[in-house]
């Protein structure tokens, strides 16, 4: 009978641990479908918060249009051009590098030791013309056997910092030089926008534009444009003979133009065009597009003020944006111009 009682408590006692391991094991279970839950919602709210959907802008950008982020953490995002094969360089000024984004988006080296290159562009001869700031100048950083500096000086005095440039079918090659400011006692050129002719003569364009930044042509090389960063608007320019330019006007009102902490500003940077002569371009508001007109047609904004901008992709279909670190890229019913990489 002790036996048979003893029996009995020990089942009394296996049944209660199973109930409790059950009762443990259904807590755990909810938890974690909570936690599960959680993590789920959390995750949506992420891939949602990076889904962008880009403006649309009659014939530039389709209704419904999602912005995808190619990549960030760059070492300084600037310059982006085309490669012939629709690829697309930018490049990281912080590490001396010209990155590559191949079609599928995968990233990868182009130039090392890139002697600073800033902002980029190809020759009729197919070779990567840079700006360069270690040291200043103008030169073509690829291939490395033609690597060459092409203009470091004007009127033997020797360049701030130069900032973008743009090459005309002509040869010619039109550069900002916008600083820093030269140090007491320290010969520098002047803040300016340059032009090298195809002969290699330097001549000064402008000097009076307070922040020349970006700098671009139109389709036909016709039209400069030029990206004053503190100012209101972007400056136009007809090229005539030589490459002569004259009727300076401004061209398009910014609607990044605003109060800073260091005064008014656009935030005006890098510059593209497209085949219709349409201007794009990086503001503090976003990516500004305007018509050969001057007319404004919309504004795309991004998670992060954009630097630079450029055509590229099968077509030329696709809009790379560059900036504070990051790159994007925009599917587009407007393509880049087929006459030069940018």
């Amino acid at each position: 009978m002790a036996n048979r009682s003893r029996d009995e408590a020990r089942a009394r006692t296996v049944r209660a641990s199973a109930l409790a391991h059950l009762t443990l094991a259904v807590v755990w279970s909810m938890k974690s479908r909570i936690l599960l839950g959680a993590i789920a919602a959390i995750t949506a709210a992420n891939l949602h918060a990076q889904s962008l959907e880009a403006t649309a802008i009659s014939g530039v950008i389709a209704p419904n249009t999602q912005i995808q982020l190619i990549g960030e953490n760059f070492k300084g995002t600037e310059g982006p051009v085309a490669l012939p094969d629709g690829t697309v360089l930018f490049t990281q000024a912080q590490i001396n590098e010209v990155t590559r984004i191949a079609s599928d988006g995968s990233v990868s080296s182009f130039v090392e030791k890139s002697n600073g290159a800033n902002g980029l562009g190809f020759n009729g001869q197919g070779e990567l013309v840079a700006v360069e700031t270690s040291p200043s100048g103008i030169g073509v950083i690829y291939p490395a056997d033609q690597a060459r500096v092409l203009v470091d000086k004007y009127q033997d005095t020797p360049l701030n910092r130069p900032n973008d440039l743009v090459v005309a079918k002509s040869g010619a090659i039109y550069f900002t030089d916008p600083g820093p400011r030269p140090e007491p006692g320290q010969p520098r050129s002047k803040t300016a926008v340059y032009q090298v002719s195809p002969k290699g003569d330097v001549n000064l364009i402008a000097s009076d534009i307070e922040r020349p930044n970006g700098i671009q042509l139109s389709p036909d090389d016709k039209v400069l444009y030029v990206a004053n960063t503190l100012g209101e608007y972007v400056i136009a320019f007809d090229i005539g003979k030589e490459g002569k330019v004259s009727n300076r006007r401004n061209f398009a009102k910014l609607a990044g133009f605003k109060d800073t902490d260091l005064g008014p500003a656009s935030g005006a940077d890098g510059l593209a065009v497209d085949s219709k002569g349409r201007l794009y371009v990086a503001t503090s508001a976003g990516v500004e597009v305007f018509d050969n007109k001057g007319t404004a047609l919309g504004v795309v904004s991004l998670p992060k003020q954009p630097q630079n901008l450029a055509f590229a992709g099968k077509d030329k279909k696709t809009l790379y944006v560059v900036g504070r670190g990051s790159v994007y890229s925009i599917p587009t019913l407007a393509h880049g111009p087929t006459t030069r990489a940018k």
